[in-house]
């Protein structure tokens, strides 16, 4: 049944009157009439009484109209309701790399808890590998980390990239001077979880002369990491943006190296036809954060997609 129908058949009865009715529609007086008719056809019902002057309901009408009211007025809550943002209501599960977290995921949440102040929120923080199977199995509706995720009806939103350096703690005492790998592979490796990005990019710069002499350590949590090479055990590869506190009290410094470790490109991966559809909202969200972060903090620590190196 045409909702617009039953708006006119409620606007008539409250005004009485095809022209005043049309006026109020924005139509005109020939749709009203029709309108009604095929009301009229449609419950097998005289719904008004004609008269010179204006129209009255009939008793089949008064008893049509209580329903109509309803369901307008059910019809403008939904509306209402579907554009008003908030309003949105229910859970959405996001999946986050820590790297993420330690820059410019509390900002994010922020926007998101103003924007949908509803809206519930389950996190779950973890390695890029393991956040892509929980996705894949459906249990999480959209994942902020490192690795596009492949297959139909996935988009894979770019967010920003964080630039990678080398630190140590000054206990090492390496000094200002600048580094090779066969300098670096003196040193314990502490690397982000085996077979993650970074991992894969240790592996490739050392899988020379200097492979022989390597230790590496592949720790998962990247909390862990920091206070590792924070404590002297070792040498990483990490983004500035997650040790900013770390850098300016000077317990670690970037490490100059001959050969310069690749970019963390961080994404949004969402499915484009979930029934959710806060998936593609918040992911812009994050995009607009990660920008943010990137313009105001520089591009040693952070940089939009299309400032790529």
């Amino acid at each position: 049944m045409n909702i617009r129908f039953l708006e006119t058949f409620v606007w008539l009865a409250k005004l009485k009157n095809f022209r005043l009715t049309a006026e109020r529609l924005h139509t005109t007086q020939a749709a009203v009439s029709s309108r009604i008719a095929t009301l009229e056809q449609d419950f097998g019902v005289r719904l008004f009484d004609r008269g010179a002057r204006e129209v009255t309901l009939t008793t089949d009408g008064s008893k049509a109209l209580v329903y109509a009211e309803r369901m307008v007025k059910l019809m403008r809550e939904m509306k209402d309701d579907m554009s008003d943002k908030q309003v949105y209501a229910g859970v959405i599960r996001i999946g986050v790399i820590e790297s993420i977290v330690h820059s410019w995921f509390p900002d994010f949440l922020g926007r998101v808890h103003k924007m949908f102040p509803r809206l519930q929120i389950e996190i779950a923080s973890d390695t890029t590998i393991h956040l892509r199977e929980q996705f894949s199995k459906g249990n999480l509706d959209i994942v902020l980390q490192a690795e596009p995720v492949a297959g139909a009806h996935i988009t894979n939103l770019n967010l920003c990239e964080f630039p990678m350096r080398w630190v140590g703690s000054p206990k090492l005492n390496i000094g200002s001077e600048t580094l090779s790998l066969s300098d670096l592979a003196t040193f314990p490796i502490i690397s982000f979880a085996r077979n993650s990005g970074p991992h894969a990019v240790i592996e490739r710069l050392f899988s020379g002369s200097e492979r022989g002499a390597l230790h590496v350590n592949c720790i998962a949590s990247v909390a862990t990491m920091i206070r590792l090479v924070t404590d002297g055990f070792g040498v990483a590869a990490v983004p500035p943006a997650i040790i900013q506190r770390e850098l300016n009290e000077e317990i670690l410094h970037t490490l100059r190296v001959d050969v310069e470790f690749p970019a963390l490109v961080m994404l949004a991966c969402f499915r484009s036809d979930n029934e959710n559809p806060l998936t593609e909202t918040v992911a812009r969200i994050a995009q607009e954060t990660a920008a943010d972060f990137a313009l105001n903090w520089g591009q040693e620590i952070a940089r939009l997609p299309s400032q790529a190196q």
